[in-house]
């Protein structure tokens, strides 16, 4: 049963991948054609140098990262809609966790593929909102009293979350976060890598969590 949910889940995953990639590939292209404007190859290739490395790379490194813990259906969904690291992994987990399910039975599959499908829409419905009303919330948003609060939103998401996970099993939380610290107290240019960084951490939880399983402190 597994095996054919899966099947199913690889082929129409695929489909929706690049009818997405097509849908994004459109408007430029209809652009282009329509005011006979396109790009120049050797500046646009002098500009993907500038990218390429980076993100080629975080996208082959997020695919191994992210896709055990999130299944085929919650992976599919969740590279289509994007902003996985910041919101639709934390949702996956999260809700996995309230359901008392780990990542990679049939059950968390399924939570992880209808919690970033919920997400999702969610988050549509509220940029849909949040840009018919920009003009009328700009102000509000911009004031002095409530700017400071919208700056740090993200770090409160995260740190809510991290409290759950770091108290679960706080011996092998605690290797990368002393890392991620140092490096970033004495680099802190690299907040801007978090892709990068994100897969770092994770393998160093991982060898740090083999290395207490063999001094026999897990």
């Amino acid at each position: 049963m597994k095996r054919d949910y899966n099947q199913s889940t690889h082929f129409w995953g695929r489909i929706w991948i690049l009818g997405a990639m097509a849908a994004m590939l459109a408007f430029p292209l209809v652009v282009s054609l329509h005011y006979g404007a396109w790009p120049q190859i050797p500046s646009l290739m002098k500009a993907l140098l500038g990218i390429i490395p980076i993100f080629w790379t975080v996208a082959v490194i997020e695919v191994f990262t992210y896709s055990p813990m999130l299944g085929p259906g919650g992976t599919y969904l969740a590279f289509v809609t994007g902003n996985i690291s910041n919101l639709k992994l934390p949702c996956a987990l999260n809700a996995m966790e309230n359901a008392k399910v780990k990542p990679g039975c049939e059950e968390a599959d399924i939570i992880s593929t209808i919690s970033i499908a919920t997400s999702s829409i969610v988050t549509t419905v509220i940029i849909s909102v949040g840009v018919l009303m920009l003009v009328q919330i700009a102000p509000i948003i911009n004031s002095p009293t409530l700017k400071p609060a919208f700056d740090n939103i993200l770090p409160a998401l995260f740190g809510g979350l991290a409290i759950a996970y770091i108290k679960s099993n706080w011996k092998i939380a605690a290797a990368p976060i002393i890392f991620m610290v140092v490096l970033f107290i004495l680099i802190p240019s690299l907040a801007r890598s978090v892709g990068i960084l994100v897969p770092v951490g994770s393998l160093i939880s991982i060898l740090f969590a083999r290395l207490l399983y063999k001094k026999g402190l897990l």
